[in-house]
């Protein structure tokens, strides 16, 4: 069974702290929620993971499977099955989603499936994520709206098939059916690849059709709080500031 253990990791942007010691560890087919108010370095955590420059490690570690890769760039992280899919997808003109795919496919199973193949899946997924053929000849995201976006890269999570999946708030921006899309495909990568997930929420919606397993709470850059579903339940009743004075109080 694989792991990617976080330990005790501190991160600073643009010379301000704003982790201060996080650890984590996720194992594979687990789902954990990763909620707190505005500000309280979520984000941070999944570029840092990453290894986005801008996010520089100061202190901690970064473990997948006993190997440290808290150095590694992007996308030798990419290629040892780390997946991310951002908060705000960035438009890339003059690169067909279709091409992406295809490389993506490539990358995912090796080169081992036939150009038919290839485009048979990509097909398949698109119809899963609930895009049309007509999104696969346009640049990635461009022209997209929010909700498309969101589906657009759980199509591209769902060709890599990652051993870890960050997702940064793959349900803010979009609809009743795209929020029970995104939920089914995270649950079917997880039966299907044993894929654990690291999701980054506000809200106990998606939460609730995917049953996380664990659920943690940050706030001022550390991990106040961890725990099951009640968890997300009690921030849904008494919302961030209630749980947080709770919790500080002991």
């Amino acid at each position: 069974m694989s792991y990617i253990r976080i330990e005790d990791l501190h991160v600073t942007v643009e010379g301000k702290e704003v982790l201060k010691g996080v650890t984590l560890e996720i194992h594979s087919g687990e789902i954990h929620a990763l909620m707190g108010p505005n500000g309280s370095g979520k984000t941070t955590l999944s570029l840092a993971l990453m290894g986005h420059p801008k996010y520089k490690i100061t202190k901690g570690r970064i473990i997948l499977d006993g190997t440290d890769i808290t150095n590694l760039d992007t996308s030798e992280k990419a290629k040892l099955g780390i997946f991310l899919a951002f908060q705000n997808p960035v438009e890339i003109s003059g690169l067909k989603l279709s091409t992406l795919l295809v490389s993506e496919i490539n990358r995912a199973y090796e080169g081992k499936l036939t150009l038919q193949q290839q485009l048979s899946l990509i097909k398949e997924l698109v119809k899963t994520v609930g895009l049309s053929d007509s999104h696969l000849n346009r640049g990635v995201f461009e022209g997209f709206s929010g909700g498309e976006k969101k589906r657009a890269e759980i199509l591209q999570m769902l060709t890599l098939r990652p051993k870890f999946a960050i997702l940064d708030e793959p349900d803010s921006g979009v609809d009743v059916d795209g929020l029970k899309i995104i939920a089914d495909s995270i649950k079917k990568l997880k039966v299907e690849n044993n894929t654990g997930f690291l999701i980054i929420t506000h809200y106990r919606r998606i939460l609730d059709h995917l049953e996380a397993t664990n659920v943690h709470v940050l706030y001022d850059g550390r991990i106040i709080a961890s725990g099951g579903m009640e968890l997300a339940k009690a921030i849904d009743e008494k919302g961030y500031e209630g749980v947080i004075k709770e919790v500080l109080k002991h």
